[in-house]
């Protein structure tokens, strides 16, 4: 049994959080220094509070009450989404999904939460943002070709368009480089031990480190694979139903999209991943399946080298119990 019996089950928006407190009863404060303390005021030290991460919403109320030494947990929205709906809750109001919240803590206990390193937390940033500016970027691409495929004769658009890209692509490079500063100065280790593995490049080590806090919250390699959208999921149902096992995408796509590009690599100059993608080749599956497959080889190894701290050797195998 859980040493905290009391679990308080928050809702959290932007201005204000509902909270359904261990009598059940509901609470309404606001999203503030002074609504924290007034939580506070009907809570005992033994009380776990459980909140859904809530893009930044959820950030300052979480940190908060951790300084204070209470057992906090922060969960996956989809994983409370499915748990509404494996209930056949239609009701969607800020209380209703406060009261549920509680009711997954009471049943499943969740792990505590810890807050990420200081520069990591800082690196997520940027890698948003650069997230963000690729999208203008791609966006920008793809006006530029619709103006040059219908042959447009306005040199002021065109221009425009292409000044806009090259500047993006500048500010993207910096941040990037911030970010690459960042992680040599704190997890140089960590950072020289995923580039050891033929595919991984500095780039794809670099954002791995950052969006995943270090592999520091997983306890095995599919938990890594479902965090980053890469889990495959599987639609059958009797013998009707026989949809196309696809991955979730419901993780990071800046990550996914290096990952893939790696994936390349690794199937020429990664012997443990040219060897999966072969086998599944020649079983007659597609080669994107199979690329798939190589990313998620690649995550194994990373998670393995990373929790072992040996580099990627072809032949070492001692590590295999800890990446399957």
């Amino acid at each position: 049994m859980d040493k905290f019996t009391n679990y308080f089950g928050i809702d959290i928006s932007k201005d204000v959080f509902d909270v359904c407190d261990a009598q059940d009863h509901h609470h309404k404060f606001e999203n503030n220094l002074s609504g924290f303390e007034a939580l506070e005021k009907l809570m005992d030290k033994e009380d776990h509070l459980v909140m859904e991460a809530t893009g930044s919403y959820h950030q300052q109320l979480a940190q908060f009450f951790y300084k204070k030494g209470y057992a906090v947990s922060v969960v996956n929205p989809l994983v409370i989404r499915r748990f509404i709906q494996m209930r056949l809750k239609h009701n969607k109001t800020d209380k209703a999904d406060a009261a549920m919240i509680r009711q997954y803590a009471r049943q499943e206990q969740p792990e505590l939460w810890r807050p990420k390193i200081a520069y990591r937390e800082e690196c997520m940033e940027l890698e948003g943002v650069i997230r963000l500016l690729l999208k203008q970027r791609t966006a920008l691409k793809n006006k530029l070709h619709s103006l040059l495929s219908k042959g447009s004769e306005s040199k002021i658009a065109i221009r425009s368009i292409k000044s806009q890209i090259v500047r993006l692509t500048k500010e993207v490079e910096k941040l990037e480089l911030e970010m690459e500063e960042k992680v040599k100065q704190h997890d140089a280790e960590m950072l020289t031990l995923l580039t050891s593995i033929p595919g991984i490049g500095k780039k794809t080590a670099l954002f791995l480190i950052v969006i995943t806090n270090g592999l520091e919250n997983f306890s095995n390699s599919k938990q890594v694979s479902a965090y980053l959208g890469l889990a495959p999921t599987e639609r059958v149902s009797g013998s009707s139903v026989r949809g196309r096992s696809r991955i979730s995408k419901s993780g990071n796509s800046t990550i996914r999209n290096l990952l893939f590009m790696c994936a390349f690599t690794a199937c020429t100059h990664n012997k443990g991943c040219k060897q999966l993608y072969d086998r599944i080749v020649n079983k007659g599956k597609s080669k994107k399946l199979a690329l798939i497959a190589v990313m998620n080889k690649l995550i194994k190894q990373a998670f393995g080298i990373v929790k072992s701290g040996v580099p990627y050797d072809a032949e070492f195998r001692s590590v295999r119990p800890i990446i399957a």
